[in-house]
């Protein structure tokens, strides 16, 4: 399902900003962009958004947003340690020598930004900056699930009503194959060859019964019943629709391959183009 939301949390180098964005997707596929300041909590985001979301193509960003751009801090015990070094050095080589500080811009890792001093204030606040986005992800979501579960429940109801008839129209196939059998034979052999009363009801019962459908009706009746009962799921249950749904689908081809029927026939149209409708839909639920 689609959605987006947006997190914010206060942090000592500036406003730490989290977006959220979800497009649908079969499986859950979360990526996370975050600048070489933040890389390190480009993990954490990942894990939060895999323990939160279940489905979809998951985008995560995140960003400081600083009044006077992004500080930069000084390791002021590194550098203390290292002009003390070079100074014990000068007094080694080159006594009464000036050591300047200009050396120190040489030294690694002696600045850095602030994010990099305040990691555990950071991770706190990324945390919670995820967590406000994720619920207004969630929000905007669960009102297109409103949406998506209305149609289906519409689209649920056409489909009954064209089970129903099916099922009410199954009983008349059988006199629709004995007139339809009588016709061919009497159009083989003619009006002068008597017929087998016999063995005409015979092969009409067996046609019949490779024709009947009433198997097929119940089982789709019975997915019906549960493709209704998940609209009330609080978990995920995209999966679980989508196999109900090809089960359906399923079923509807067997009765159109054995109702050798016209209306019948028309019935399976209509339903196999809702189901795929329905299909469609399911595609974004989580």
């Amino acid at each position: 399902m689609t959605g987006f939301g947006v997190g914010e949390a206060s942090t000592p180098v500036g406003r730490l900003v989290v977006e959220i964005r979800a497009v649908n997707h079969r499986f859950l596929d979360v990526r996370v962009r975050a600048p070489r300041e933040l890389a390190d909590l480009s993990a954490l985001l990942e894990q939060l958004a895999r323990e939160r979301l279940a489905r979809g193509r998951i985008e995560v960003a995140i960003r400081v947003e600083s009044p006077g751009g992004q500080a930069v801090a000084l390791d002021v015990e590194r550098a203390r340690a290292a002009y003390q070094a070079l100074c014990a050095l000068r007094d080694e080589l080159a006594p009464n020598s000036e050591v300047p500080l200009s050396v120190l811009a040489a030294v690694p890792d002696l600045f850095a930004p602030a994010t990099e001093r305040a990691r555990d204030t950071m991770r706190a606040a990324c945390a919670a900056a995820f967590e406000r986005a994720a619920h207004a992800l969630e929000t905007m979501r669960a009102e297109e699930g409103r949406a998506l579960c209305e149609d289906l429940r519409v689209r649920l109801g056409a489909v009954r009503r064209a089970a129903d008839a099916i099922g009410s129209r199954a009983p008349m196939l059988v006199e629709g194959y004995h007139k339809r059998l009588r016709g061919r034979i009497a159009r083989l052999v003619g009006a002068e060859v008597p017929l087998d009363p016999g063995r005409l009801e015979q092969e009409i019962a067996l046609l019949a019964d490779r024709s009947d459908v009433s198997e097929e009706l119940t089982r789709l009746s019975s997915h019906c019943t549960q493709f209704e009962a998940l609209f009330g799921s609080k978990e995920a249950c995209g999966r679980r629709l989508d196999f109900l749904l090809q089960e359906m689908v399923r079923e509807v081809n067997t009765i159109g391959s054995k109702a050798q029927d016209a209306e019948v026939a028309h019935l399976v149209v209509e339903t196999k183009s809702e189901l795929e409708r329905m299909r469609e839909q399911v595609q974004n639920v989580e």
